[in-house]
């Protein structure tokens, strides 16, 4: 199991990452040059399996063990009033999650990846970073091996969730620090705030930034100043998944912005991601943008949880099926292209 010590070594698994197996990735763009349909023809579809084959090592990808993982905490910027929801929702939608009533249960089933749901100390929030860092490195070492610790070996795709009242606070501080611009541009609605909740919100975000800033060297201290639990989790179980070669599919705006400080650190950190969907918070756009991710789909979700990724998954499952399933030209004895 991958596990990150200290800091250190947390950076340093981030500075040497491993790649896609290019073997694998010419010899499925060959398999589709061959295959009984004009070049290009299935779009996307196309570029999704030669993806899946270079990061799975295989000219012909497989979808048989998906895993999702939901990682919730509580944040101390919360008691502030930026959701529309009280904190100890976070608490009762995991319980929910545990009694399989809730969205991603129903979502995860259908596209047939196994759940994992982890909290992380709910009943101590993290620090308001109005004040104080979000975390101790301690507490943020933890949760980023709270999240290396789902990505086990034999995995053919992986996509993370979150569950956290308050999270996208930290999510804007986190995408205003480290791709730039104001808490305007990076603070929307959330769970449903009105114009005055969002100012509000654009208020406790712009003041963390003030504090913190200056201090945000690199992205371990970035995560565990601006962001969360939950947030490191997704990071270090991102992370954890590009050490195994383990293709990932982003949900929304607070999984995007876990790994934003990483790609900061590491520009190619997100090579072996695909996002999953636009979701309607209104920073999520820009943000894919930052990250050079295009979504495969646009579907007007917003709840979180990995359900857009479980969506997006449905679409793997189609491009890998076509990729794998499809005659060449010589098996079908269709003249093909001269």
């Amino acid at each position: 199991m991958i596990g990150f010590e200290s800091r250190e070594a947390f950076s340093a698994a981030l500075a040497d990452l491993p790649e896609a197996n290019k073997v694998a990735q010419a010899a499925a763009q060959l398999r589709q040059e061959d295959l009984t349909k004009p070049l290009g023809s299935l779009g996307r579809l196309e570029d999704i399996a030669i993806f899946m084959a270079s990061w799975q090592g295989r000219e012909r990808p497989v979808l048989e063990r998906i895993r999702a993982a939901v990682f919730a905490g509580n944040h101390g910027v919360a008691a502030r009033g930026v959701s529309a929801y009280p904190p100890e929702v976070t608490a009762q939608m995991v319980a929910n999650f545990a009694a399989g009533g809730a969205a991603i249960n129903a979502l995860a089933d259908a596209c047939g990846a196994e759940l994992v749901i982890v909290p992380i100390e709910l009943e101590r929030p993290t620090a308001d970073f109005v004040e104080e860092p979000a975390m101790s490195e301690e507490d943020c070492l933890a949760a980023l091996n709270a999240g290396a610790s789902v990505v086990e070996e034999g995995l053919d795709l992986l996509f993370v969730g979150e569950m956290g009242i308050g999270n996208t606070t930290p999510a804007a501080a986190l995408c205003a620090q480290v791709c730039n611009g104001t808490a305007a541009e990076w603070v929307g609605a959330g769970t449903g705030l009105d114009m005055d909740g969002i100012a509000h919100k654009q208020s406790v975000v712009a003041q963390a930034l003030a504090l913190h800033g200056a201090h945000c060297t690199d992205a371990f201290e970035t995560l565990r100043r601006l962001g969360g639990r939950e947030i490191a989790a997704m990071a270090g179980a991102i992370l954890a998944a590009r050490i195994k070669r383990i293709p990932v599919l982003l949900d929304g705006y607070i999984v995007c912005a876990s790994i934003a400080p990483l790609v900061v650190d590491q520009p190619r950190f997100a090579a072996h991601c695909l996002a999953a969907h636009c979701s309607m918070e209104a920073a999520h756009a820009r943000l894919l943008d930052w990250l050079g991710l295009a979504p495969l789909l646009q579907l007007g979700m917003r709840l979180g949880e990995g359900t857009g990724a479980a969506v997006a998954t449905q679409l793997v499952r189609s491009a890998i099926a076509a990729h794998n399933g499809m005659a060449t030209f010589a098996e079908a004895k269709v003249a093909g292209v001269a």
